[in-house]
């Protein structure tokens, strides 16, 4: 296509488009537009072309290209831009949401994000004392805003002159110090890019305010305009073409970076992801590239799968993922923004990514004038000291076959298994449900020359005597070296007789079709799409001996009166859905009570009626033991 003078755009969509499409059909010719104007045709003919040719010999190189990023595990996200000297205010007003997303939300003109550039002048920044504060935190890889959804590029480019060198006093390239601090201090490090989002570009999806382009709020042309109007994806493509492929090659080519992430693909169409993507590949082939460039509902055409933004659990992933927690509910810097979580939650969050096979990629939203936030800065010393004492349960470790564990989760390293107890036992009495393998010893990682006791009660369980107190109330990890690293399971989940047992929907085996995840928030770690009798939720249970449980559920639901059942061991338990009208975002009640006699069985929720929508949108059930 050929690259054409903005004189040529007019500042209302329809009009410019129709100067495109006829300026592209020029180009293309009638068939070309043709194919163009044919959604199917048009993303199936980019992914038979990937598939036959570039990308399958891009792949080749894939084990080797990310074997870095599957040892790393922990890395730091940094969001940090114009954005962050606003600190989620504008003309003194508070801006909810994401800080990032100032320019959108408060629908702020080219013009006048610029007149907040000419402020910037981040004075406190160093890059290297960001790289220490992630090294220190155990963190082995480094990705930071390059380019954000406002346009803004952070670097010294050629392709725009919306950038930090050119629009702040400040004057400086960050990446480039970013990029030396890291290869410095033994850091991967890379760049997250927006390349279909660009609100300041009169060409590119989202600014629906100044230049009335489709991918925005207003939904201008409906979420997948590029098949409704195919005819106006040329103008997007004059966007990608002069201002997304050529920064992200000068990226490439001026900053070698291990790995580039990419946000919002569904703002562009498949075929001009693809497009991107072969784009990388045809000047790097060892760059890892994230799962939110080239993915489809079936396919996807990255390195690793991402999961949704800010998670407390992880649904189901098979191969590489990585999973996004920021520190409060900002990935850019708000000033107004309090809601940190604690160094703890990072903690068990990124061991319960290692035992599902993830990475953990932390977020920090610096502040305008460079300096940390004090309180991330805590979370960020909180977390070290626990990583330096226990790094070899997360680092080159993977998932173990064990089921889940009522006391925490599992990780291992050929012979050793590490046990991440994050409730420590009453009694003192650790129990190990589901493995058969022969131990040699066993031992806390803080203290490996004192063996602990165990005893096999069961051919498939073991219980092992710990100290009275926890060595970490965090998270302990106690090491089982095994004679043989091949480990040997019951994969049916023992349920402590002790001690709550939780049993996520998360973990759970579904049966039936269209069943869909949450996205694994807070107050999104459930099962939906639950809409016919033919479905259930199941889990495989054992027990030692009879014990009795009171039974709780927890769930959202939309319609109330939908009855369901639960059955156990021969016990059948009713309930009626309810909608919570407290500030709660669920609904948690007790069913009932059980006694669970048989040595195996399985649990098996169901509905009995569903009058309306969806039966529920369900969490968790838990097994609470009641003692005499």
């Amino acid at each position: 296509m050929r690259k054409r003078n903005y004189l040529l755009y007019f500042p209302v969509f329809g009009i410019a488009c129709m100067l495109n499409t006829a300026l592209y059909a020029q180009d293309v010719g009638d068939e070309g537009t043709k194919m163009y104007n044919d959604p199917k045709v048009r993303d199936i003919t980019a992914i038979e072309e990937a598939k036959a040719g570039w990308w399958t010999a891009s792949m080749r190189k894939h084990n080797q290209r990310i074997a870095w990023w599957r040892e790393a595990k922990f890395g730091m996200f940094i969001h940090w831009g114009i954005y962050s000297l606003a600190g989620g205010e504008w003309h003194g007003k508070e801006v909810g949401g994401y800080a990032e997303h100032l320019m959108r939300k408060e629908k702020i003109s080219r013009a006048d994000y610029l007149q907040l550039a000419k402020q910037f002048n981040p004075i406190y920044f160093d890059a290297e004392s960001w790289v220490l504060a992630a090294k220190r935190a155990g963190m082995r890889y480094f990705i930071v805003t390059a380019k954000h959804h406002d346009g803004f590029a952070m670097y010294d480019t050629r392709y725009s002159d919306f950038n930090s060198i050119q629009q702040t006093p400040f004057h400086r390239d960050p990446m480039a110090e970013l990029a030396e601090a890291c290869r410095k201090y033994g850091l991967k490090f890379g760049f997250y890019y927006s390349h279909a989002f660009d609100w300041e570009h009169p060409d590119a999806p989202g600014n629906d305010w100044e230049y009335h382009n489709p991918g925005g709020d207003k939904l201008i042309g409906g979420a997948n305009w590029y098949d409704r109007h195919p005819e106006w994806l040329p103008k997007a493509q004059r966007y990608v073409n002069e201002k997304a492929i050529p920064q992200i090659q000068e990226l490439l080519r001026n900053y070698h970076p291990d790995i580039i992430w990419f946000d919002t693909p569904h703002k562009l169409p498949f075929s001009e992801n693809l497009r991107i993507l072969k784009a990388i590949r045809e000047i790097d082939s060892n760059v890892v590239i994230n799962g939110r460039l080239a993915r489809s509902t079936t396919e996807n055409f990255g390195d690793y799968q991402n999961t949704a933004d800010r998670p407390a659990e992880f649904f189901p992933v098979t191969g590489d993922w990585e999973a996004i927690p920021t520190t409060n509910e900002s990935y850019g810097y708000s000033k107004y923004d309090h809601s940190h979580k604690p160094a703890s939650f990072f903690i068990r969050l990124l061991t319960k990514a290692a035992s599902k096979g993830g990475n953990l990629l932390m977020n920090i939203g610096p502040k305008g004038d460079g300096a940390f936030d004090p309180k991330d800065t805590r979370i960020l010393d909180s977390i070290g000291p626990w990583i330096n004492k226990n790094s070899e349960s997360i680092y080159r470790t993977e998932p173990t076959m064990l089921p889940v564990q009522s006391w925490g989760v599992t990780t291992q390293r050929k012979h050793k298994l590490y046990l991440h107890v994050f409730n420590w036992p009453k009694n003192g009495g650790l129990l190990v449900g589901g493995l058969k393998n022969e131990v040699r010893r066993v031992y806390c990682l803080g203290d490996p020359g004192k063996n602990l006791s165990i005893q096999r009660i069961t051919p498939q369980d073991l219980s092992i005597e710990l100290p009275a107190n926890a060595r970490d109330s965090v998270n302990t990890v106690v090491v089982i070296e095994l004679k043989n690293a091949v480990l040997s399971v019951d994969n049916a989940r023992l349920l402590d007789a002790e001690q709550e047992n939780r049993l996520l929907a998360f973990d759970a085996t579904l049966t039936g079709k269209g069943f869909k995840y949450g996205d694994g928030k807070r107050n999104r770690y459930y099962v939906d799409g639950w809409k016919s009798s033919e479905q259930k939720l199941s889990w495989p249970i054992r027990v030692i001996k009879p014990t009795r449980y009171q039974l709780k559920i927890k769930y959202l639901a939309d319609t109330m009166g939908n009855s369901y059942e639960v059955n156990v061991d021969g016990k059948t338990l009713k309930g009626e859905t309810k909608i919570n009208n407290s500030t709660e975002d669920f609904v948690s009640e007790v069913l009932g009570e059980v006694t669970l006699t048989n040595p195996r069985c399985t649990l098996e929720i169901k509905a009995d009626r569903i009058n309306s929508g969806e039966l529920m949108k369900l969490f968790e059930i838990q097994l609470i033991p009641i003692h005499p």
